[in-house]
């Protein structure tokens, strides 16, 4: 059964959240100039870049309304856009990164 997360992991998520989203958004940053540099004509690269951040804006690692009881959900959208790596929850309880693997497997199978 998946379990709602502890007081230490929900502290551990608040602490970490700003350091995850920054690392996330200068990636983004890193690949908007790499496009930009690219051969396109500058209307293409304008209107593809406008496209981009709207739809990043819109991920966990740009925005997020901090809510516990959606936290493992959150981190499960961290992983999956490449935001953290389970390596990045080595500092959380054992029990939180199980409901973890829990939540990702049933969230596999419903695919």
């Amino acid at each position: 059964m998946i379990m709602e997360p502890s007081k230490k992991d929900w502290k551990l998520f608040r602490d970490r959240i700003g350091s995850w989203q920054e690392s996330y958004m200068e990636k983004l940053v890193k690949e908007y100039v790499a496009f930009l540099d690219g051969d396109l004509p500058a209307s293409s690269k304008f209107w593809e870049l406008e496209k981009k951040i709207k739809q990043d804006k819109k991920k966990p690692g740009v925005c997020l309304q901090l809510i516990k009881q959606d936290m493992l959900y959150d981190i499960i959208r961290f992983i999956n856009d490449g935001v953290i790596t389970m390596e990045d929850l080595s500092d959380f309880t054992g029990e939180l990164k199980e409901n973890i693997k829990i939540l990702q497997e049933r969230m596999n199978d419903e695919i």
